[in-house]
């Protein structure tokens, strides 16, 4: 291997563009400078029923245990916004990320590929794949390799895509040159906190997970507080306020791809039709999708919360 290592990290970013990721950057494979925060934030409570953010949390905080011999961490993104036709009345929404086909396979593969040709291009260097299912600080990482900042809301902002991206990673033993870090742009700039109807971003850059609503409607099982329920509003699974709300969302452009082109052209459904599923109605809606996350009796359960929560709006409202 006698190429110089800039000429390698263009090679490997001109790579990443033909498989199809929109950013790509490098970062440095350094232990996380967060790990007191994370330590703390699991301490409190604050992941909720997110046990497996526990899990091999040392792995989580040091790259080199993920991947022994790690030195540089290329960072991918892909852009997965799409335009959305109005929301009919008294339907649940279902967050951006879901609206195609569960971006984990295919993201992986992509990542796959991507790390298959680092290795077969230059030998003896080793590979590992990770997305967010893997025990890994990736926005931290993100952030590190100038794919974007992290912002208040406590997603990776791109300037030129904004928020709508889902984040990749491949780990490896060549010692790249990092990137220079992305600038956070937040400036005193809070729409997302504000907007936030469970206060979840506690401050600036700072989420309680029991208090959002994505986690609500996804990771928790059980029945949801009164004082949450009623602000859950119209989102069957997920939530995208804080990027709805966010500036550099505002312009941003639309993914090409196929696969992550919304089923339903709302990206809703009439919660009623929900509560009405069977089993097989269910497999048939979630083939494919991010919304198997959920188990059927979870999202009906968010089924009757979007109803109740139309009937107070309903009740609330001026005659």
């Amino acid at each position: 291997m006698h190429d110089a290592p800039h000429q390698i990290a263009a090679e490997i970013k001109q790579h990443a563009a033909r498989i199809g990721f929109d950013l790509c950057g490098i970062a440095p494979a350094s232990p996380s400078i967060y790990r007191d925060y994370l330590l703390n934030w699991l301490d409190t409570g604050q992941a909720g029923e997110m046990h497996f953010l526990r899990e091999r949390v040392a792995e989580r905080l040091d790259p080199a245990l993920y991947l022994p011999g790690v030195k540089s961490v290329i960072c991918v993104a892909l852009n997965y916004h799409t335009p959305l036709a109005p929301v009919p009345a008294g339907n649940g929404k279902i967050a951006r990320y879901a609206q195609g086909d569960d971006y984990h396979k295919r993201l992986k593969q992509m990542l796959y590929d991507l790390g298959d040709w680092v290795r077969a291009t230059y030998p003896g260097a080793q590979t590992r794949s990770a997305t967010d299912s893997a025990p890994i600080m990736e926005r931290e990482l993100a952030a590190r390799a100038g794919v974007g900042w992290v912002g208040k809301n406590t997603c990776v902002i791109s300037p030129q895509i904004g928020s709508w991206i889902l984040l990749g990673e491949v780990m490896t033993t060549l010692e790249l040159p990092p990137d220079t870090p992305a600038i956070d742009r937040c400036g005193t700039c809070t729409r997302c906190i504000d907007a936030c109807p469970t206060a979840a971003i506690t401050q600036p850059y700072q989420l309680d997970a029991t208090r959002c609503i994505s986690y609500l409607t996804i990771e928790h099982t059980g029945d949801i507080t009164d004082e949450l329920k009623s602000k859950t509003g119209d989102w069957l699974f997920g939530c995208d306020i804080c990027q709805d709300v966010c500036p550099f969302n505002g312009r941003a452009p639309d993914t090409a791809l196929a696969w992550l082109q919304p089923r339903i052209a709302s990206n809703s459904i009439d919660p009623q039709k929900v509560l009405d599923f069977s089993l097989d109605d269910y497999h048939h809606f979630t083939r494919r999708s991010a919304i198997r996350r959920v188990k059927l009796p979870v999202l009906q359960r968010n089924a009757r919360t979007v109803i109740d929560n139309r009937g107070q709006q309903s009740q609330g409202a001026p005659g």
